[in-house]
């Protein structure tokens, strides 16, 4: 009998549903070459769940992800829906807690400039000949997004924000015990970025991460204080492998590493959590991309970070590594082969502009028969 398997699919708003037709047309096509059956199930968010039911996250679309082994998720929001109170906006309204629900506190982000783009990079190309391949690892559900007390109140006669940095000891272990064991399995090279000349939440951070490493002899472990971080990031990306910060630096560096990537329509990311038997294993698979509503329902979006987080989401959560395999060696040839999408096309000879089908189409045929 052939492994089945079950997801939730959240195609959402803007170029979601376009891109998400691209990933699960690869999908279906891995599955059966690979032997095994994914089940799907597709549910409203976002966007197009506030016009269809007044919210942004409606309660079956949350029991179809908790029946769920893993989400396969869009994007979501737009201009359409900007005006309404910020908790119900399609990001904050449905997002935030989704990963709240599911206690998706790893935020797993590759930074991948392919070689044959890095024409693309604004990195000067002489310094990335060979392209780079960074990942971060990005702390989900602490920090100051999610610490107490924060609210505005007149002191003195004038208003005043404030927001609470808070992290706790066991929180930074889980973390940095996943970006040691995401070090171990590439170049065994972990860098933790936290500013701890300043911050005590900091102090802390670097204190426990150096105290996880001695579990992870084999991995080198270093230090940057984020502003740093930030700076060698554009100036010698390649010298990363895997990087592991806190959630607001991580919010921060890993957007930098999207723009010097090239395009954001390359990259996806995975949130990650427990599931029931304890495993690192249930996850929320999305591009690293926002909805372009300025480009959607015309066919040229890149489907590319929606197929490499499909991937991701096979590698993690359902166990079929070799599926994920054959995905991101097919998105390679079909990059070396010129296809290229209007937000990495250059015009340079041996390229070829193809739209969102047709670079989904690209993909699908350099898959291994």
């Amino acid at each position: 009998m052939p492994q089945s398997h079950r997801i939730a699919v959240l195609p959402g708003d803007g170029i979601g549903p376009e891109v998400m037709d691209e990933a699960l047309k690869i999908l279906d096509a891995v599955s059966r070459q690979h032997g095994f059956n994914v089940e799907r199930e597709t549910f409203l968010v976002g966007g197009a769940a506030i016009d269809a039911t007044g919210g942004p996250l409606p309660a079956d679309t949350v029991k179809g992800c908790e029946a769920a082994e893993a989400i396969l998720f869009g994007s979501v929001g737009g201009p359409k829906w900007e005006s309404l109170p910020p908790d119900i906006q399609p990001e904050r309204g449905a997002l935030l807690p989704l990963r709240k629900h599911f206690g998706l506190y790893a935020n797993l982000r590759p930074g991948v400039c392919h070689p044959n783009l890095t024409h693309a990079s604004p990195v000067k190309n002489e310094l990335i000949p060979n392209g780079f391949n960074v990942l971060c690892v990005r702390e989900l559900t602490g920090g100051v997004y999610f610490g107490q007390p924060k609210g505005r109140e007149e002191r003195n006669g004038e208003p005043v924000a404030f927001d609470t940095m808070i992290y706790a000891k066991s929180e930074i272990v889980r973390i940095a015990k996943v970006a040691f064991e995401a070090a171990m399995g590439r170049d065994k090279r972990l860098c933790s970025v936290d500013k701890a000349n300043v911050l005590a939440t900091s102090v802390l951070w670097r204190e426990t991460v150096t105290e996880v490493a001695k579990d992870y002899p084999e991995v080198t472990l270093s230090h940057l204080y984020v502003d740093n971080a930030a700076m060698q990031l554009v100036r010698r990306p390649d010298s990363f492998d895997v990087l592991v910060t806190e959630n607001l630096f991580g919010d921060i560096l890993s957007d930098e590493m999207a723009m010097i990537s090239g395009s954001l329509g390359m990259l996806p990311s995975a949130s990650l959590g427990k599931s029931t038997d304890g495993g690192l294993n249930f996850g929320l698979y999305e591009p690293s991309g926002g909805s372009a509503p300025d480009i959607a329902g015309q066919g040229i979006a890149n489907p590319i970070a929606q197929i490499l987080s499909l991937s991701m989401l096979l590698r993690y959560s359902l166990g079929q590594a070799t599926a994920a395999e054959a995905i991101d060696a097919a998105v390679e040839k079909a990059i070396a082969a010129g296809f290229r999408t209007g937000d990495i096309f250059t015009g340079a000879p041996g390229e070829t502009k193809v739209g969102t089908s047709a670079m989904g189409d690209a993909i699908l045929e350099n898959l291994p028969s």
